[in-house]
């Protein structure tokens, strides 16, 4: 362990962050700067939105509900695609490879902490049309 006393203190952040990505089935409340290893974010979807069905191929991500009810459409062992309803409380992990879609029952509001947005986003069915997420496209779609 680093000597807690020699840190480089310039690196603290004191400074609240936030930003807010509209997407068309809702939004996202990002509460962790880009610039760490890891994300924090809160995914607002409207009452019968879904997500894209996708895959990433270096981003794994966890899930908690914390208001309204929400769904998701991931994939088990078998390769089959099941649906869980997300129950207040308990947390549900997606693994690199796996394909999942977050779905909105009633407006809801899902915290999602993942490692940090890097790879690519396959979108393997998409409400709107959109192309798979690159790091560039995330990049220029956020204006970082």
């Amino acid at each position: 362990m680093n000597d807690p006393v020699n840190v480089d203190k310039n690196t603290f952040l004191t400074a609240p962050y936030h930003k807010k990505i509209e997407k068309p089935w809702g939004y996202e409340l990002h509460f962790v700067p880009n610039t760490l290893p890891y994300m924090g974010k809160i995914i607002h979807i409207f009452v019968g939105k879904r997500l894209s069905l996708q895959v990433h191929d270096k981003k794994q991500e966890s899930w908690m509900i914390m208001r309204g009810q929400g769904k998701v459409v991931w994939e088990d062992a078998s390769g089959n695609l099941i649906e869980t309803v997300l129950r207040e409380g308990e947390g549900y992990t997606c693994a690199v490879g796996q394909k999942h879609r977050l779905v909105g029952i009633t407006d809801c509001d899902i915290i999602e902490v993942s490692t940090s947005e890097i790879g690519t986003t396959y979108r393997l069915e998409d409400d709107y049309k959109r192309p798979d997420e690159t790091e560039e496209k995330r990049r220029e779609e956020r204006e970082e």
